[in-house]
């Protein structure tokens, strides 16, 4: 049989031309236009992306998709990558391009009311059913998960200007005046710190005049443990990363979302340039080329604050070259906190917690050997060094060593950040440090460590709040927000709030975490508990969850089947 041959067609012109831009929809050049001068200079870099839509948001309100697909073309990005990044943060409101809907997609003001434990229990519910009615279909009022000011609750946000204590009246008055920017004030500015003695000891260091291996052995013999939750010795991470290749990053972590914990927005707020040396004497001992300081989105105040003391330091060091330093803005992820997460939104991805092995210390951000750090951690640097390592391991109470800085809230007369020794015990710190419980409130049970942290009755008030103190009740201290409850309050409300706050917050990325949260959530808010079936769930998200959202999500249900199962059995339970 004759083999019929088929002649190969030339391409075609128009086929053999590259492709102008990613592909996708049509990008309108007057939307391109707009972006462009929106970005101006700016890079185009990749890892700028979340910079660059908070700069959409910020102007238009929104995130249409056109505006979407232009910022895609203009940063080289396929435009189902930037949807992906722009849809997974709660700050964006990503909207469709129909002409007809955009306008009125999203309005022109936001109020976010924080329903947290701490605000929920002095009266969220009540501002987030009545404010809706009053402010009027201009207005957005958002349920919002913990913006970071549990001290102060309730708290709405409105637009950017948060108002503690929050009543219908307070936050009316703040919308009506138009207030929606939060002003910073008050703190110690470059000036002052350099007149308190600020920044001698980093001269001291770029000088000579310190070693690397006497700032390290300092902050080893310190007993120095980070401060955001893990609790790793601060001095042998210097070591690990500055044993690792160059060149190294460095990445500190501002973005304290756990409810409760509000310490880093306290300390920053009152004295930024301490964090600043601290965090320059680290750079300085690993050999780090460049910083980039991640801070939550919810603090407006701060970024304004460090944007510019940033700016008056860099412009006049106070000695030597600085290294790189970036100031990045989350967008509303709770688990951004996690430590790869951040570095993942850092690089302009969503924020998922990666995979380890490899560690952040050999392989973070972009790649490279990563110095990550709390705030706080870095903190406490400089009065440790200029103090001597013994001055911070001679506190302690209970047999423990060091400092520890909570975050109390809850019903008690003084709520707020209270530097106590560590080993301190929860009676202590309310009898001593708190001015007690508040009138006609009696202690039912806390939280030690926030809502991954668990729950513990008032009966076991005795344990020392420390690292390594609380793991055989099935809690742990983490950042060191310590939520104290009354009687008029119930261990089953409180998990119930928790649990939806894990399910909100969880990123997806993994099986257990994700159905977990969802289902457990599900199963708590029935009358009867299926205890067999939560045992279940609780064993297989803390084995098999990537970070530690799932792993620690069971907490505050294992610890009400635990330490309050007379709140299960009861027909009246309380519900706050």
């Amino acid at each position: 049989m004759e083999q019929k041959i088929i002649p190969i067609r030339p391409m075609s012109p128009t086929r053999e031309r590259k492709r102008q831009a990613p592909k996708g929809r049509r990008v309108d050049p007057a939307l391109l236009a707009e972006v462009q001068h929106l970005l101006g200079d700016r890079p185009r870099r990749k890892d700028l992306l979340i910079e660059h839509l908070h700069l959409i948001q910020d102007h238009y309100g929104r995130l249409s998709t056109h505006h979407l697909a232009a910022l895609a073309q203009e940063m080289r990005l396929a435009q189902a990558e930037v949807y992906e990044v722009a849809s997974f943060y709660h700050h964006f409101d990503v909207v469709r391009d129909d002409a007809a809907t955009n306008a009125a997609a999203v309005p022109a003001l936001t109020v976010r009311v924080c329903e947290s434990l701490s605000c929920e229990m002095a009266g969220a519910r009540d501002l987030l059913e009545r404010l809706p009615g009053l402010l009027g279909a201009d207005v957005r009022v958002l349920a919002a998960p913990c913006v970071g000011r549990c001290e102060q609750a309730p708290v709405a946000v409105v637009g950017q200007k948060p108002v503690a204590h929050a009543s219908t009246e307070k936050v009316c008055a703040v919308v009506d005046a138009g207030e929606t920017q939060d002003t910073p004030s008050g703190y110690i500015d470059y000036a002052g710190y350099l007149q308190q003695g600020g920044y001698r000891l980093l001269t001291d260091c770029l000088s000579g005049d310190k070693s690397v291996e006497a700032v390290m052995s300092a902050m080893e013999s310190s007993g120095l443990r980070g401060l955001g939750g893990a609790g790793f010795p601060a001095g042998r991470k210097w070591r690990i990363v500055g044993n690792e290749p160059g060149p190294r990053l460095m990445a500190v972590n501002i973005d304290e979302g756990e409810p409760g914990t509000f310490k880093d927005r306290t300390y920053l707020e009152r004295d930024p340039h301490r964090f600043l040396e601290g965090m320059l004497i680290a750079a300085w001992a690993v050999g780090i080329e460049a910083i980039y300081i991640y801070l939550r989105d919810e603090y407006h105040g701060c970024r304004a604050l460090l944007t510019q003391e940033l700016a008056k330091l860099q412009a006049n060091p106070p000695a030597g070259k600085l290294p790189e330093i970036h100031l990045r803005r989350g967008a509303g992820a709770y688990i951004c906190g996690e430590e790869s997460a951040m570095i993942e939104s850092i690089e302009g991805k969503r924020g998922m917690p990666r995979l380890r092995p490899p560690y952040v210390a050999q392989v973070g951000l972009f790649g490279r050997p990563t110095l990550e750090h709390n705030f706080e951690t870095l903190y406490w640097v400089r009065e440790i060094i200029e103090k001597g390592p013994d001055w911070f391991a001679s506190h302690g109470r209970h047999g423990r060593k060091g400092l520890r800085s909570f975050s109390v809230s809850g019903r008690v007369n003084k709520p707020g950040v209270h530097l106590a020794p560590a080993g301190i015990t929860i009676q202590e710190l309310i009898d001593e440090y708190c001015g007690g419980m508040q009138a006609g409130q009696r202690f039912y049970a806390y939280l030690p460590g926030g809502a991954s942290g668990g729950i513990l009755p008032a009966s076991l008030n005795n344990i020392p709040l420390d690292f390594d103190t609380l793991q055989a009740y099935g809690c742990f201290i983490g950042s060191a927000a310590v939520i104290v409850l009354s009687e008029q309050d119930s261990a089953v409300g409180a998990a119930r709030n928790m649990t939806k706050f894990f399910h909100d917050e969880s990123c997806g990325q993994c099986t257990p975490c994700r159905v977990g949260t969802a289902k457990s959530l599900d199963l708590i808010q029935q009358s009867h508990w299926d205890q067999a079936l939560l045992a279940d769930l609780s064993e297989v998200m803390r084995d098999a969850s990537i970070c530690g959202l799932g792993q620690a999500a069971p907490n505050p249900i294992d610890c009400v089947i635990k330490y309050f199962p007379h709140e299960l059995t009861e027909t009246g339970t309380r519900t706050s």
